[in-house]
């Protein structure tokens, strides 16, 4: 699905890896080591200085920006909502290509574990659980294959952030979703990963299965990172 051949960009050096589809990728480290950089290139939010990045076979930059955007859905720390109803909100991206069906408003709520009277309700009117559910329905309104997740709970409190895991697992499952997150919760980690990349000072440092690379780390760097 992706493939990265020695990818430069910022303080990434020489970045190779490849994700399959329905792998469930979290990208871990200490501040700084371009978790998040990393991230932004796989929908272009960047884009590399050097190196190739191939999507589905093809050049990451032959695909248009759009079409990219909507495969590839991205959710951050902060939901970043429109002003308005949580409906303008989800209906936002499909309405852009015509594609916006009323029905979809309803389903998409249920995925993320909201009750249907959301939909008129005004976004200020929302907890932080809320708007990050409703930053969530956003996304899965352009029926992405990716979705790229920047520390999507670590604003939040603890029971909020496991309701919004328990949303996550469940969309995996639903959607067969390929997933890339961000997080220093290596709790989070354990749960919602199958595979992880620990990247340090701009470099991955290991690749390996979840849980087991947090259990018998093979590298020394790694060994330190997990007994801070």
């Amino acid at each position: 699905m992706f493939r990265f051949e020695h990818v430069y960009q910022g303080v990434l050096q020489d970045i190779n890896f490849s994700m399959e589809k329905q792998d469930k990728v979290i990208l871990f480290g200490p501040s700084g080591a371009g978790k998040s950089t990393l991230l932004f290139l796989l929908n272009r939010l960047n884009d590399s200085e050097q190196g190739d990045i191939y999507f589905n076979g093809k050049p990451i930059e032959e695909h248009s920006i759009t079409d990219l955007r909507k495969q590839v859905g991205l959710v951050l720390q902060a939901p970043n909502l429109f002003p308005g109803t949580v409906l303008d909100n989800i209906k936002y991206g499909p309405s852009l290509f015509g594609e916006w069906e009323e029905h979809k408003g309803k389903e998409l709520l249920d995925y993320v574990q909201l009750p249907s009277d959301y939909l008129d309700r005004d976004v200020d009117q929302l907890s932080g659980g809320e708007k990050q559910r409703v930053s969530l329905a956003r996304t899965l309104a352009n029926s992405p294959e990716v979705l790229l997740l920047d520390e999507p709970t670590s604003a939040l409190d603890y029971r909020t952030a496991e309701e919004i895991e328990e949303v996550l697992e469940c969309l995996m499952e639903e959607h067969k979703l390929t997933m890339l997150m961000v997080t220093h919760n290596l709790s989070q980690a354990r749960r919602l990963g199958n595979r992880g990349l620990f990247i340090s000072d701009g470099q991955i440092l290991e690749d390996g299965k979840m849980p087991q690379m947090l259990d018998q780390p093979k590298t020394e760097e790694l060994a330190k990172f997990l007994e801070q």
